[in-house]
């Protein structure tokens, strides 16, 4: 007899994808429909039941009728309560196919480009209190591609959208992570290597995307010719299959003009040992990267970090945008040009090592550092201490082994590691050491 094996088993959680902006549930995809946004967070709400196009704004956008098909007896009538009897099949409905019963651990909203600032704060507050409603001491989460000021408050990250695979994007979205981070959310993240595929899709752009991206909050791999999101799948030959058959038959002037990437660049064998260098290093600084959002909880100042906020009075870096500090201890210069031999960056007063060789320098000037696909230039403030763990391949998997504290001397230096058990609220109760 077979053994059933969950995802879980493997560290995967579960995260679903909605559309739910004027769509109608026969246009949309049924289960991703159904299984769409939490019930209301109010029970008493005024609309009108509707089986065509459901804007999701205002009030109307907390009703769990949005992105269902309602019985046809019912089409054209206002309900007032949304609990009420005359919606008792859809309440019914709701009640047997809770997405939170079905191990469904985020949500990962789509589109609201259209939606009003006022409706893109209640989007991201729905998924928040939704999930509480059900289980009140678990952590909401939802990546949304779309906000407004206050959107933090709800759990909420945000990714950039949609873009396209070249350098001049890469280059563009360091200084996008930069305001954002400051403006809106202070968790964000981007599309590994760009979402629309063009001629400039490479390995070597992705690898450097993939770098830039290790240093940001939202650490992942999506978009079109799949394979070329996945570390590995730049030696199999294929770019993988389509998105869909409406992205085939939508997309094909767009993608004809933007382009796939070269055949030669599909048996690329450097990129996945590099890639893997980078995500064990993301494993690795996981105890910093939590001591990071602890802090960003408590002051509000982002993981990814303008240089300014560090050194306000250096003029020489009020306007740089295509370096950052992550926490106060890492400086990083992501690369974004083609072939890039070298990368001029500054380092700020103080002494700075080279985190790959361990070399001092001085600070308070331009340098130059010597580039290989391999090596994005990182440096460790002189007195930071940074906690490494061993590597693992999932957030929550044990593994054996310390946390090592590695202390880069010269100046005097402290650092609060922050732990709690990563699950619950109970960090709000004081429970956290």
């Amino acid at each position: 007899m077979r053994k059933k094996t969950s995802l879980r088993t493997f560290g995967f959680l579960m995260a679903i994808l909605t559309s739910p902006l004027f769509q109608s549930a026969a246009q949309a995809i049924e289960e991703t429909a159904r299984l769409a946004p939490m019930k209301p967070a109010v029970s008493e709400i005024t609309f009108t039941v509707s089986p065509g196009k459901k804007g999701l704004h205002d009030l109307n956008y907390k009703v769990v009728l949005h992105n269902y098909s309602p019985p046809r007896n019912l089409h054209g009538s206002l309900i007032a309560n949304s609990r009420s009897a005359d919606t008792g099949d859809i309440n019914h409905f709701w009640g047997r196919h809770r997405a939170v019963n079905k191990m469904v651990d985020g949500w990962w909203p789509d589109g609201g480009e259209g939606l009003s600032a006022e409706s893109r704060i209640t989007r991201h507050k729905m998924y928040f209190e939704g999930p509480l409603s059900d289980k009140s001491n678990t952590r909401p989460w939802s990546l949304h591609r779309t906000g407004y000021n206050g959107a933090h408050r709800y759990g909420g990250w945000i990714w950039s959208g949609d873009p396209s695979c070249t350098w001049k994007t890469l280059e563009t979205h360091i200084g996008v992570g930069l305001n954002h981070s400051v403006s809106l959310s202070p968790f964000w993240g981007t599309d590994v290597g760009g979402f629309v595929p063009t001629n400039e899709l490479t390995g070597e752009l992705y690898i450097r995307w993939l770098q830039f991206a290790a240093f940001t909050s939202s650490f992942r791999g999506h978009g079109r010719t799949w394979h070329l999101r996945l570390p590995w799948g730049w030696n199999q030959g294929s770019i993988g299959p389509p998105e869909s058959s409406i992205f085939d038959s939508e997309n094909r002037d767009s993608i004809k003009k933007s382009g796939y990437p070269y055949p030669v660049e599909l048996r690329n064998a450097l990129i996945e040992p590099i890639a893997r260098q980078y995500l064990n290093l993301r494993y690795q600084l996981l105890p910093y990267n939590y001591t990071l959002a602890r802090e960003t909880y408590e002051t509000g100042i982002p993981p990814m970090r303008a240089m300014w906020v560090h050194y306000p009075g250096d003029e020489n870096v009020k306007n740089l945008s295509d370096q950052y500090m992550w926490g106060a201890d890492l400086l990083l210069a992501p690369v974004y040009e083609k072939a890039q031999s070298s990368r001029r960056l500054y380092l700020p007063a103080g002494n700075w090592y080279d985190f790959w060789t361990n070399e001092k320098l001085e600070g308070s000037r331009f340098i130059s550092r010597q580039l290989d696909l391999a090596t994005m230039p990182l440096y460790v403030r002189e007195g930071a201490i940074i906690p490494f763990d061993p590597v693992r391949q999932y957030t929550a998997e044990k593994v054996p082994g310390n946390t090592t504290l590695k202390i880069y001397s010269g100046s005097n230096g402290s650092f609060t590691l922050y732990e709690d058990d990563g699950k619950t609220q109970d960090y709000l109760k004081g429970m956290y050491r």
